[in-house]
C-alpha cells in the first residue's frame, strides 16, 4: 500500500482502473468479509436476518395487496411472483444503498492509504451479491413449496436479468458514492428513491395491468416503463422462476430489449467512473 494521494501504478483511465482493482482483490475480498461481519456483530441471529427482511415482506404484500385488497386474483402463484420480483429488487436495493454511503464509511482507511477508491463501492456489491445468495436459495425453496421447480429453457432468463442489475448497480454505486462524499443528504435521497422504484416495477402488480392501461396517447409512457432495466431485470426473473405467466404476461423482444440497455448500462460505467475519478482528488480533505 501507499501514502493516500500517490498514484499506484502507470497504468491510467479505465480500464487502467480495472487492473489496479484486480490486483487489489485480496484487499476486496477483505473488504467484504468486513462488511458483512460488521453488519451482523453482536447478533443472535446473525445472517438469519438477511431472510427476515425480504420474508416480511412478502407476507405483508401477500396478505394486504393480495388477499386483502385481492392483487392474487389475477396473479396465479402470487407468493412465488411477489418473491422472484423482491428477490432482484433487493438485489439492486442493497448494491445502491451501500455503495452509495461506502466511501464516507470507510473515510479512515481512505486517508491514511491509497488503493483504488473504486475498491469500496465494489466492496459493497460483493456483500449484496452474498446477501442474494441466500435468497436466492429460499426463492428455489419456495417455487417447490408453492408449486414446483422451474426446470424449463426460460430458467436462463436468471442470467442476463441479475447481469444488468449488477451493471446498472455499478454504474449507480459509482456515482452516487462520490456525489456522498460531498453531499452527505445523497443517502437519504436514494432511500426515498429506491422506495418510489420499487413501487415503479412490477414487483406486486402485473406488467400486463399496466400495458392494458397504457393505451393511445399513454403508450409512450409503456415504453419508458418497460424499457427501464429494473422493469426489465424483474420481468425477467418472474420469467426464469415464476410458472403462471403467458407470453401475454411480457413484453415481445425482451432479450432484444435488455441487450440494448445492457450496452447503454456499460455506457453509464464509462461516463460515470470518469466522474468519479474527477470528484476522488478531494476525498481525503472532504472527508
Amino acid at each position: 500500500m501507499q501514502i493516500a494521494g500517490q498514484p499506484i501504478g502507470a497504468f491510467t483511465g479505465f480500464f487502467g482502473t480495472i487492473r489496479d482493482v484486480i490486483a487489489h482483490g485480496s484487499l476486496l475480498d477483505l473488504l467484504i468479509r468486513r462488511d458483512l461481519k460488521s453488519r451482523y456483530k453482536d447478533s443472535a441471529l446473525g445472517f438469519v436476518w438477511t431472510l427476515i427482511r425480504p420474508i416480511t415482506q412478502l407476507v405483508i404484500y401477500f396478505v394486504i395487496l393480495g388477499q386483502i385488497l385481492g392483487a392474487a386474483k389475477g396473479i396465479p402463484n402470487f407468493a412465488v411472483y411477489v418473491f422472484c420480483g423482491l428477490t432482484i429488487y433487493n438485489l439492486f436495493s442493497e448494491i445502491v444503498a451501500g455503495s452509495t454511503g461506502s466511501i464516507v464509511a470507510n473515510a479512515g482507511l481512505i486517508k491514511k492509504v491509497y488503493v483504488p477508491r473504486e475498491i469500496y463501492p465494489l466492496a459493497s456489491i460483493g456483500s449484496a451479491l452474498f446477501n442474494f445468495g441466500i435468497q436466492l436459495v429460499v426463492l428455489l425453496v419456495a417455487t417447490v413449496v408453492f408449486g414446483k421447480f422451474p426446470a424449463h429453457a426460460e430458467l436462463l432468463y436468471f442470467f442476463p436479468s441479475t447481469i444488468l442489475i449488477l451493471i446498472y448497480g455499478t454504474a449507480l454505486g459509482l456515482l452516487l458514492s462520490a456525489a456522498n462524499v460531498y453531499l452527505r443528504d445523497m443517502g437519504y435521497l436514494v432511500e426515498v428513491l429506491l422506495m418510489l422504484l420499487m413501487w415503479g416495477s412490477p414487483i406486486v402488480y402485473a406488467w400486463s395491468a399496466v400495458a392494458t392501461r397504457a393505451t393511445g396517447s399513454k403508450e409512450w409512457l409503456l415504453h419508458i416503463y418497460t424499457d427501464n432495466p429494473i422493469t426489465l431485470a424483474v420481468l425477467g426473473f418472474h420469467r426464469a422462476f415464476w410458472l403462471g405467466g403467458s407470453e401475454s404476461d411480457y413484453p415481445s423482444d425482451m432479450l432484444i430489449k435488455m441487450g440494448v440497455a445492457g450496452l447503454i448500462g456499460l455506457v453509464l460505467i464509462y461516463v460515470f467512473h470518469r466522474v468519479f475519478s474527477k470528484l476522488q482528488g478531494n476525498f481525503a480533505q472532504e472527508l
